[in-house]
């Protein structure tokens, strides 16, 4: 158990899928001495078995805690997984950690996913190592790897040791015999010195210290400044222990990583709040899952004060407050409670280890805490804050359900609601105009997961059915419509005859309603009860049942009874009216249109300009992106065409672009796509 910030260590192993990160974390348990070669802990604990790796890799969708103990420093290692669609579980653990192992494997090298993760890490300023794997693949070639990185990131990604022979050369304290190689990586060092008399030094040919480059070394790393190449043999262990030094010599403890924004649960500034166990308690949940014995388990990491077990806590969730767009149909809605929570603990694979309290800098998992959120703010009651949530990808693939029996629909609420919980990426929507479930998903992968979680965690089964988008019916043309709604049926009946012209409003037009009746042919009080009638038709819809929009209706005439007539006939009759001339004149099918922003490379500006016009979009224009060699292309794209564009776009892409949709207007349905609309409707 840690007792102070700066014998702390929280590292995110971060990496495209397959090059190697849950093999690395068991390599470094085990050269620390946690595991075994067998998997176990030194109490028999069973927490991995090695020759499942490789499954469990391409299994592995969620952040995992593995701390370990080096030198006397606690190092947290926190195992991210690789998959584009669990980008937000990168995220939490960017925000977790305060520096990262970034892993590419050597038979593999530098991809698009690669490229994407490392955007990641270098938008939240985290310093970086990075570890070769792989080395004993057949295609492995480290050289080539470590100047495809260079070429990616910078020229401040330099080998500090060498594979050779089985085993690693180091280059600031080994043999010298690669002088070009120490060469580069000594001259980048001293360029990023403190001491700026180092390179006029260096250039008359004085022999630098060795522990002052060391020293240099690890202030540029903890800097960000500087990312130093270790390759790392996770079969042999080859690298391991010297990638432990480095991390506990090098990278940044708590104290070295700036505390999130504080602000009150109102809104205002927080107090001061800094990396002090003795500090008023600021935690965050950045990680929510649930156990079939234990229930919800919440992993924590503590900012500031001491966290105790069985305590009781503030809790704040008001993520909507930094929401870019607010949205009635959140998943996540604000709420501040106080909670007692239940025990803290570290867990170490499938085993959860008891620990009497937390310092701040620290993270653990907590138990009981039922009523907190993914991006939540656990504070002490006394002074209860918040802080600014890391920001959560918008989830752009829509994946409608629906539950395959009737006794699995009470169930499902609950089950969604605890996913929502676990899952900021997960935004679910009830969607009254088309009566369908929707899961705002990340992606394929991440549907496929939040499915089967559903299934088998919750015991919800439910099937995929396609996206209905709402749509809108209008006029194309003037017409008239005339309503008879005559009853008799003993005693008062029923008497309403009403006479209207519709005609077409432009697009956004809304609804305007005008009386030109003369001579009292339909009664005044009965005039506002043809407008209800006619709105309630409107939202009921016409021949397909859609809402209609863009249309001016004028009352021309009618006939009353001076007993039978009522507000229930008129609007009845009213009703009657719109839907005769809608078999007079032309109606149409409007469509939702977005406003989409693709950010995507300069090399496949044209592919996806082509892409967008197949799918019936409007290219608007574009504009260089805020990162070197990149566009930002700018269109309007009916919603018909975006339902699988998440997953289109990735593959257009390999995975680099990225895109977000807003809504922009309704837009006439092109005849031959109405036509395939109402052949599947009908």
């Amino acid at each position: 158990m840690a007792t102070r910030p700066e014998g702390i260590r929280n590292v995110v192993v971060v990496g495209a899928a397959g090059a190697g990160k849950t093999t690395l974390v068991e390599r470094l348990l085990v050269e620390a001495g946690v595991l075994n070669r067998a998997g176990s802990t030194d109490d028999g604990t069973t927490v991995c078995d090695f020759e499942e790796v490789e499954h469990r890799q391409r299994r592995s969708v969620s952040l995992a805690l593995a701390p370990l103990v080096h030198d006397g420093v606690k190092v947290n290692l926190l195992d991210a997984p690789g998959y584009v669609d669990f980008v937000g579980e990168v995220r939490a653990g960017l925000r977790a950690a305060d520096c990262a192992l970034f892993v590419i494997a050597a038979n593999e090298g530098v991809d698009e996913p690669t490229r994407v993760l490392w955007r990641e890490c270098a938008a939240v300023a985290m310093p970086r190592v990075v570890v070769v794997t792989k080395l004993d693949h057949a295609r492995a070639d480290v050289d080539v790897v470590v100047a495809q990185a260079r070429s990616a990131f910078g020229e401040r990604v330099l080998p500090v040791y060498l594979h050779e022979d089985g085993g690693l050369v180091g280059l600031i304290t080994g043999d010298h015999g690669h002088d070009a190689q120490r060469a580069a990586l000594v001259e980048g060092i001293i360029e990023e010195s403190e001491d700026e008399t180092l390179m006029e030094r260096y250039v008359a040919g004085e022999e630098i210290d060795t522990a002052l480059l060391l020293r240099d070394l690890e202030l540029a790393v903890a800097r960000g400044t500087m990312h130093p190449v270790v390759p790392v043999d996770s079969t042999t262990g080859v690298g391991a222990a010297e990638l432990l030094d480095l991390m506990v010599s090098a990278f940044p403890s708590p104290l070295g990583h700036p505390v999130p924004t504080v602000f009150t649960p109102a809104g205002g500034p927080g107090p001061e709040i800094a990396c002090d166990a003795s500090g008023p308690l600021v935690a965050e949940v950045v990680k929510t899952t649930t156990d079939p014995y234990l229930g919800r388990v919440s992993l924590v990491r503590v900012f500031s004060g001491t966290l105790l077990p069985d305590a009781t806590v503030h809790v704040s969730g008001h993520r909507s407050a930094w929401a870019a767009v607010a949205d009635p149909t959140t998943s996540h809605p604000d709420h501040d409670e106080d909670e007692r929570i239940g025990a803290l603990s570290v867990p170490l694979g499938r085993a959860q280890r008891p620990v009497e309290a937390v310092v701040a800098g620290d993270v653990c998992a907590v138990g009981r805490l039922s009523r907190a959120e993914t991006t939540d703010t656990l504070s002490s009651v006394e002074l209860p804050v918040v802080l600014e949530p890391w920001r959560v990808p918008d989830p752009q693939l829509p994946v409608a359900i629906e539950v395959r029996t009737k006794s699995d629909e009470d169930r499902l609420g609950a089950g969604l609601q605890r996913l929502a919980a676990e899952d900021p990426t997960l935004r679910v929507e009830h969607n009254e105009e088309t009566h369908q479930v929707v899961l705002w998903t990340m992606g394929e992968a991440h549907a496929d997961v939040l499915l089967d979680r559903l299934a088998h965690r919750y015991g919800v089964a439910v099937d995929e059915v396609e996206v209905r988008v709402p749509l809108r019916e209008t006029f194309v043309g003037a017409a008239t419509g005339h309503g008879r709604h005559v009853k008799q049926s003993g005693g008062h009946g029923q008497y309403a005859v009403c006479s209207i012209e519709v005609e077409p409003l432009p697009r956004g037009g809304g609804f305007e309603f005008v009386d030109r009746v003369v001579g009292g042919a339909v009664p005044r009080q009965f005039i506002p009860s043809v407008e209800k009638g006619v709105r309630l038709q409107m939202q009921h819809g016409l021949g397909a049942g859609w809402p209609v929009v863009d249309l001016r209706v004028t009352l021309t005439d009618g006939k009353a009874h001076s007993v039978d007539s009522s507000d229930m006939a008129f609007q009845t009759a009213g009703g009657l009216a719109l839907r005769d001339a809608a078999t007079q004149g032309a109606t149409s099918l409007l469509e939702p249109i977005d406003e989409v922003e693709v950010l995507v490379a300069d090399d496949l500006v044209g592919t996806i300009m082509g892409d967008l016009s197949a799918r019936r979009g409007k290219v608007q224009g574009s504009e260089p992106g805020a990162e070197p060699g990149t566009v930002v292309i700018r269109a309007q794209v009916p919603q018909l065409e975006l339902r699988r564009y998440a997953v289109d776009l990735r593959s257009l892409s390999h995975g680099s672009a990225s895109f977000t949709r807003a809504f922009a207007c309704y837009d006439r349905v092109p005849d031959h796509i109405a036509a395939r609309l109402a052949t599947a409707s009908g």
